[in-house]
């Protein structure tokens, strides 16, 4: 049986997509498409490393040593051919633990920071959770794809004097890999305008056929000293429970402000297992990867194939990276609570609604494909068939 189409039962284990799904939708036939975590087992070579750290017997205080960061280092280097130092390396609990660190230690209350919506929605909680002023610069949807209004993006930037922008690279949830061209133009107007960026690019190594990612802070060494990227073998690898993360800053200053923050929280020492798992993963997980991908680019297609020929109300927005698919019903004429309500209880399909992302997700919803073909296959049938019967 091929890795990626076994199905293995995850209700009973504390799983938070499954376990918490009846609690969520009330109703326990609905099938969880939704928190960002995958239905796949970890690489082998990393469940082989737990295993054998667990079977030690002792959990002490663990080291995040140098050959953790060699094995990051080399995997920044083969698959994005970013060549980072070792100094520029400090490690999380998790990209949100970091965000929240980031903007408290590098700007103060009422400070303006930019997102750009609809986006992941940690991205506004954290500003509004430290009373910083949120700034937003909502993506252009044209003809099926995304794009930055960079008008606005640097006349708000001026207007309201912002200090920090949030990147979301790839982007959460509308699935664009931005390019080169798109970057450097956010990274020139941040610049320009003395704009620190974070770079969220958790998913960077989820990126499908024909495209390519691009870290921020690899354009230029001007880049790179105004950039915090925020990076995690979690999503890549189906770690999350695990908690281990990382920041790239080489701006030594900068760096030393976030670090100082992650101390003064307490914050400063990584789950042991966590660290066996980083090291497994980016040492021996890059077939297992490469599988991955191949296995959602298939359900990536397979989705977008049947809901655009059996649906004439339903529209895939083209995903780059991620695993998770933006798909536009606002055609079904429903309001958002409407939606929510159909898609839990017709279509017994659990989804994320649009507008937790920001008011320009309203009609939207967003699904995780990283699942076996068999349920993938089940929810989307189930979403036609409520749709058709609407």
């Amino acid at each position: 049986m091929n890795r990626f189409s076994e199905i293995t039962e995850r209700k009973g284990t504390r799983s938070v997509k499954w376990d918490l799904a009846e609690e969520l939708y009330q109703d326990s036939d609905v099938l969880p498409m939704w928190v960002a975590d995958m239905d796949f087992k970890a690489p082998e070579a990393v469940v082989q490393a737990l295993t054998q750290r667990v079977e030690h017997g002792i959990f002490g205080y663990t080291l995040a040593d140098e050959p953790l960061k060699t094995a990051i280092i080399n995997w920044l280097d083969r698959r994005h051919d970013w060549n980072v130092k070792k100094d520029w390396i400090t490690y999380s609990p998790g990209v949100i633990p970091s965000l929240h660190m980031a903007v408290q230690s590098l700007t103060e209350k009422n400070d303006a920071i930019m997102i750009q919506t609809p986006v992941y929605p940690p991205f506004s909680s954290v500003v509004n959770d430290h009373d910083r002023t949120l700034v937003e610069n909502p993506l252009v949807l044209n003809d099926g794809i995304y794009s930055i209004d960079f008008t606005d993006f640097e006349s708000k930037i001026r207007d309201y004097q912002v200090k920090l922008f949030i990147l979301c690279n790839p982007h959460n949830p509308v699935g664009r890999v931005w390019n080169g061209k798109e970057l450097k133009q956010i990274n020139d107007i941040c610049l320009k305008h003395g704009v620190k960026v974070i770079s969220d690019e958790i998913h960077a190594d989820l990126i499908y056929p024909g495209h390519t990612h691009i870290p921020l802070a690899a354009l230029s060494k001007e880049a790179s000293n105004n950039t915090i990227t925020c990076l995690s073998p979690t999503k890549t690898f189906n770690l999350a429970g695990l908690q281990a993360s990382y920041l790239i800053i080489e701006n030594e200053k900068v760096r030393g402000l976030v670090t100082d923050y992650f101390n003064k929280q307490g914050m400063f020492m990584l789950n042991t297992l966590g660290i066996t798992a980083m090291e497994s993963a980016y040492l021996h997980g890059e077939e297992w990867l490469e599988e991955l991908i191949e296995t959602l680019e298939m359900n990536r297609n397979y989705v977008t194939k049947r809901l655009h020929e059996e649906t004439e109300t339903l529209q895939v927005i083209p995903a780059e990276g991620t695993y998770l698919l933006w798909i536009d019903c606002r055609k079904l004429n429903l309001s958002q609570p409407e939606l929510i309500s159909f898609m839990k209880k017709k279509a017994k399909v659990g989804l994320n609604e649009g507008a937790s992302f920001g008011e320009e997700g309203a009609g939207f919803m967003r699904m995780n494909i990283a699942a076996p073909k068999k349920l993938i296959e089940e929810g989307v049938s189930r979403i036609i068939q409520a749709v058709n019967n609407k």
